[in-house]
């Protein structure tokens, strides 16, 4: 069963036309550095190069996909790269807000429980057995250092920001932002990623990655 839209998740697909005619030998000959790291390995049918990554290393240029093809052709008389690459760490940023939603509507709904159950509990009277009856309405005392200091009486905390701090810990805030991040880190990658992936097909198959560069300061002087 193919799923389209949640494929697009995960999966990059795109064509680069190169600039100059070449063989898909010559092509993946110049790819070649690319996956020449630990934990990948490749293998060439014809026109075609199938990779898989094994936890790639940070300095693996193509370390956020781990598993693709890759295919060379003609396509209005030019030669053209065809890539067909997957992302899991798109599909991880792309899950985790949904993980942090839920984990917050969670807290959400174990916060209403515990205070739907201590009010049935208040109702009943149940709080009277846990407290002394004068234990609210007894002042708190200052030290006689602190009286002669003329430190003023600290106020008695309100019932109301009490109970507040009580239901604080069901607070669903910081599941919500961390969704918000990670939402925030699959939307910049699901963009950024496929931009650096052709950026760097484009580099390897160029003339200047076989030529090589020369130094703006070795050309002025051949001039």
């Amino acid at each position: 069963m193919k799923l389209p839209f949640i494929d697009r998740i995960w999966r990059v697909k795109g064509s680069l036309p190169l600039e100059t005619p070449m063989t898909p030998a010559t092509a993946f000959d110049k790819l070649d550095p690319l996956f020449q790291t630990n934990g990948t390995s490749y293998e060439i049918a014809g026109d075609t190069l199938t990779f898989a990554k094994k936890n790639p290393a940070a300095q693996d240029k193509l370390a956020t996909f781990t598993r693709g093809t890759l295919k060379v052709g003609e396509l209005d008389g030019r030669s053209v790269l065809s890539y067909n690459v997957t992302s899991p760490a798109l599909l991880a940023c792309f899950l985790a807000p949904l993980l942090f939603l839920a984990l917050g509507q969670g807290n959400v709904a174990i916060g209403e429980y515990e205070k739907s159950k201590a009010e049935a509990a208040e109702k009943s009277g149940k709080n009277d057995k846990e407290k002394k009856p004068d234990e609210e309405d007894k002042d708190i005392e200052l030290h006689w250092i602190d009286v002669a200091l003329g430190a003023p009486a600290p106020e008695k905390p309100d019932e109301k920001d009490k109970e507040e701090d009580k239901y604080k810990k069901y607070s669903p805030k910081p599941a919500y932002i961390l969704a918000a991040i990670f939402a925030t880190l699959y939307l910049v990658g699901r963009i950024l990623e496929p931009w650096l992936l052709r950026s760097i097909f484009r580099r390897n198959l160029s003339d200047r990655a076989t030529t090589g560069d020369i130094d703006p300061g070795e050309r002025l002087s051949q001039e």
